[in-house]
């Protein structure tokens, strides 16, 4: 049975129109992918996957180019699509990772953000393909597959340079002024495609493929141009933020010698990033010009490859298949990669939902870490700095459903730590909120959440997390009202004003509740409509 392709459908859709040969997006089935949070409350309402998003109105034909701003709106309602999917990794440690890593690629050449001063967004989803896509607006996106092919983090450095150069070139909007007419039809069709996407199967593919098929030799040339462009940005990214530029000539010659393996079937990465023996020549070229960098990996790197190979396929097999990996990674000299095999031990017991050998494997991690290393045994050596993404594991460990109760505590106690220790990871401050619950402390875990939702209001898992914690305290009017917000924030209006109609309903409700559920009904009953003129045109 094929899984749902919107998020697949949605990436590739953007990704042909302005610089790929034949964008297909294929992928194998995906299996269902089991949650692990702590258990909801009786009365608890589960959040539903947002449709399909409302692409805004491109404007009329004599439009030279999109603007930056509409670029970016452009790319805010893909991403809404997007992260509705299940094949979306909404995993925190591995957005994190993506993210810290992305950004401190951005900030070496801060001019890639534009004129509007973009804020880009790195995220993987789930496919066995090896590929990676830019959005418009700065979203970045990034197969499973491509972070486990990635050998070095030079390599994945040299894959997201790139399409941080793609997105700082602004190809889409210059496509678009260069060929306004032949773009129409492939936009035109990725519409018709967003929607038949929605039935599922291959209908969606299929009525891109003929769209596309009437512009694309006259796209072929900007493509190519485009890909040379952005590789030539991704190698000046790379060399600024002191990565080894031979990993970009690697990464690329692993590809070509892919293809030829693939025979007929071409990876999706070639299919979307066209590769030619000049645009090697042209980066070895330049490669020579320049000193010679060695940066080592860092253990993050290691431990988000760890996370991703366990996320990628999550069926009973495929923890299987990735236990069977990591057993085998344990044999390596490399101290990190022994400490992000026990890693990965511990996050497929978690999914396994056994915490002794999940907490097991995750002292065997911290064990191996901090062991002196042997002779002749290769290090990343000297006392390691705290890493986020091991504490987080040990609150995912301590956090578990199938914990013991007496564990509540102790869990918050390395929350409180973790956080302190943590300021910027997002995940772990997700975490203190989860633990303050499970110990029971349910409305300091309201005040935290309220102020956390204050200053980070583009975080829909805030609010259902404060409707979680309104849920155990039995205040139905004002958990769906947050619910109502977490849905505002994914772009489900409709949805929003359900959970408003439901609370207004709820017998717990205030005169002051109501008055601010009137209120917010005729601002998301006023977008609302706007989101109708706009699908109108």
């Amino acid at each position: 049975m094929r899984r749902s392709r919107r998020a697949s459908t949605l990436a590739a859709l953007w990704l042909a129109t302005p610089f790929a040969l034949a964008q297909t997006y294929t992928s194998a089935p995906a299996t269902p992918v089991p949650s692990v949070p702590a258990k909801p409350a009786a009365n608890w309402t589960p959040l539903a996957v947002p449709p399909a998003p409302n692409l805004p109105n491109l404007g009329d034909t004599s439009r030279e180019d999109l603007s930056p701003a509409m670029e970016r709106k452009i790319g805010e309602e893909i991403m809404r699509g997007i992260r509705g999917d299940r094949d979306y990794l909404d995993d925190a440690p591995l957005l994190e990772y993506l993210n810290t890593f992305g950004n401190a690629l951005v900030a070496a050449r801060p001019s890639v953000r534009g004129e509007t001063n973009y804020d880009y967004f790195f995220f993987a989803v789930r496919d066995p393909q090896l590929n990676a896509f830019a959005l418009p607006g700065g979203f970045i996106g990034v197969h499973s597959a491509l972070v486990l092919a990635a050998q070095t983090e030079a390599e994945l450095a040299s894959v997201l340079s790139h399409e941080i150069g793609h997105v700082a070139q602004r190809h889409i909007a210059r496509m678009l002024g260069q060929q306004r007419q032949d773009a129409l039809m492939p936009l035109a069709a990725m519409l018709l495609a967003a929607l038949a996407s929605r039935a599922g199967g291959d209908v969606a593919l299929g009525v891109f493929a003929a769209g596309q098929g009437l512009a694309i030799q006259r796209q072929l040339n900007f493509g190519r141009d485009a890909e040379r462009e952005a590789d030539r940005i991704g190698f000046q990214i790379m060399g600024e933020a002191g990565f080894d530029t031979t990993g970009m000539v690697a990464f690329f010659g692993r590809m070509q010698a892919a293809s030829r393996s693939y025979s007929d079937l071409m990876p999706a990465y070639l299919q979307t990033h066209p590769l030619t023996t000049e645009r090697i020549a042209d980066i070895q070229a330049r490669i020579r010009e320049q000193p010679y960098k060695q940066r080592p990996d860092s253990l993050s790197f290691h431990l988000a490859r760890a996370r991703a190979r366990v996320l990628q396929d999550e069926s009973v097999q495929g923890l299987l298949n990735a236990k069977a990996v990591f057993k085998t990674q344990l044999e390596q000299q490399s101290r990190f990669q022994v400490v992000a095999a026990h890693y990965g031990l511990s996050f497929v017991a978690v999914k396994q939902g056994k915490p002794a050998d999940a907490q097991k494997e995750l002292d065997a991690a911290n064990a191996a870490l901090h062991q002196p290393a042997g002779p002749n045994v290769f290090t990343s050596g000297g006392t390691q700095a705290p890493n986020s993404l091991l504490a987080a594991m040990g609150l995912e460990v301590l956090l578990m459903p199938a914990q013991k109760k007496e564990v509540a505590q102790q869990a918050l106690k390395a929350a409180d730590a973790a956080r302190q220790q943590f300021p910027l990871s997002r995940g772990i401050a997700h975490q203190y909120a989860e633990a303050l619950m499970a110990a029971g402390k349910l409305e300091q875990a309201t005040l935290y959440l309220r102020d956390q939702v204050q200053l980070y209001k583009e975080e829909p898992e805030l609010y259902d997390l404060l409707a979680k914690s309104y849920a155990d305290q039995g205040k139905m009017t004002l958990q769906h009202m947050a619910l109502a917000e977490s849905y505002v924030l994914q772009g489900a209006t409709m949805a929003a004003l359900d959970q408003l109609t439901i609370a207004r309903k709820s017998t717990d409700a205030t005169f002051y509740d109501q008055a601010v559920i009137d209120a917010r009904e005729r601002e998301l009953q006023e977008k609302r409509r706007e989101q109708i003129k706009d699908q109108k045109g």
